[in-house]
């Protein structure tokens, strides 16, 4: 089987279970790669300039450019939309040119079934193009928010905790501020410091704009923005109490039941209410169940993060246990903020997944 013969049989599947067949345009606008993608992505797009000076960029992944062509289609009425096609990014030692399929699942609010839906088209579809058992890995970045929300870290300090867990240095990777002294714009630092972080950058931009200030050193204003974001959640502290529940939560691992007791048991002994957020884990696993899926085959880890900034949610990788590399043949998650920061009038719910095809058949 090739690879365009893999999203033939693929995008055949998933337009039979209700996901229209939606392609992209391959040039893309690079700003919201660059704001919502996150570090790993952005570092590796191919990007260049249109006559006017924009910044485009090639398509390095297709769920932005699928919520986008929702937006302008449908906006926040529910739609499922599955894709196939080449998309661009530097890779180490693979091509920098590679094709993916996948489906996104936009605007249903019922989460935890169409979770448990997303990840089961994602193995049946595996199962029509390979003859192995996949390992599945799954994480939650909502029982993550709720428990630094839950623990009271201020937002600045949360933003580095996510930051560095989805980078994957761990809690070990923040160090505590240094509090000698003031540092060089401290009264910009301190404006900032409890905001979101797109809230924040606009302010910072604004500022620059006001002062008339377009570029400093090669630097955009929003790369200059970015910097005194990081800067500023530099200052924030994480209280030796809520690091030592982080430590023990980001510890847990089993299938979704074990875990879903040992996160409970944590919860209940630090006295922090995420009642929300572990219900909405067992409802999925439940919903999972139902489909006939082996959860206890399934491998939770609380310190799982993907590397892209808009997840919100379940999340999930799967891989091939023949593969050394240990990277995964297809991957997703639920991203329930993404298309108001791409403009919708309020959060509108989503999940989906893609599938590395060169990793799965390997031939165009």
């Amino acid at each position: 089987m090739t690879e365009t013969d893999a999203i033939l049989a693929l995008t055949a599947l998933f337009e039979r279970e209700g996901y229209a067949r939606l392609e992209p345009p391959v040039l893309q606008p690079a700003d919201v790669f660059i704001d919502l993608s996150g570090e790993d992505i952005r570092r590796r797009m191919f990007v260049t300039q249109d006559a006017s000076g924009t910044e485009l960029c090639l398509r390095p992944e297709y769920t932005i450019p699928v919520c986008l062509q929702h937006l302008e289609r449908h906006g926040a009425r529910p739609s499922g939309y599955c894709y196939g096609g080449p998309v661009f990014r530097m890779r180490p030692n693979e091509s920098g040119e590679f094709l993916q399929a996948g489906l996104e699942s936009i605007g249903r609010a019922d989460v935890s079934a169409v979770d448990a839906e997303i990840l089961g088209l994602a193995l049946e579809g595996l199962s029509r193009l390979v003859g192995f058992t996949p390992s599945v890995k799954l994480g939650d970045m909502g029982l993550l928010n709720a428990l630094v929300d839950a623990l009271g870290v201020a937002p600045a300090a949360k933003r580095r905790v996510i930051r560095a867990i989805v980078s994957g240095q761990g809690l070990a990777s923040l160090t505590e501020p240094d509090g000698s002294g003031q540092p060089e714009h401290a009264g910009l630092l301190a404006a900032i410091e409890g905001q979101a972080p797109q809230a924040a950058k606009a302010f910072v931009e604004d500022i620059l704009s006001i002062a008339g200030i377009a570029r400093v050193g090669g630097r955009t204003a929003g790369e200059i923005a970015e910097r005194f974001l990081a800067r500023a959640a530099n200052r924030s502290g994480l209280p030796d109490s809520a690091r030592e529940v982080l430590e023990r939560y980001l510890a847990i691992s089993g299938d979704p039941d074990q875990a879903a007791s040992a996160v409970r048991a944590l919860a209940d002994e630090a006295r922090l209410d995420i009642g929300d957020a572990l219900k909405a884990f067992e409802e999925r696993t439940g919903f999972m169940a139902a489909r006939g899926l082996d959860v206890s085959a399934f491998a939770f880890s609380a310190a799982f993060a993907r590397n892209l900034d808009y997840y919100t949610g379940f999340i999930f990788e799967v891989q091939d246990p023949g593969r050394g590399d240990g990277k995964p043949i297809v991957g997703g998650g639920r991203y329930d903020r993404l298309l108001e920061h791409l403009g919708a009038e309020e959060p509108i719910p989503a999940v989906g997944c893609s599938f590395w095809l060169d990793r799965i058949v390997g031939t165009p």
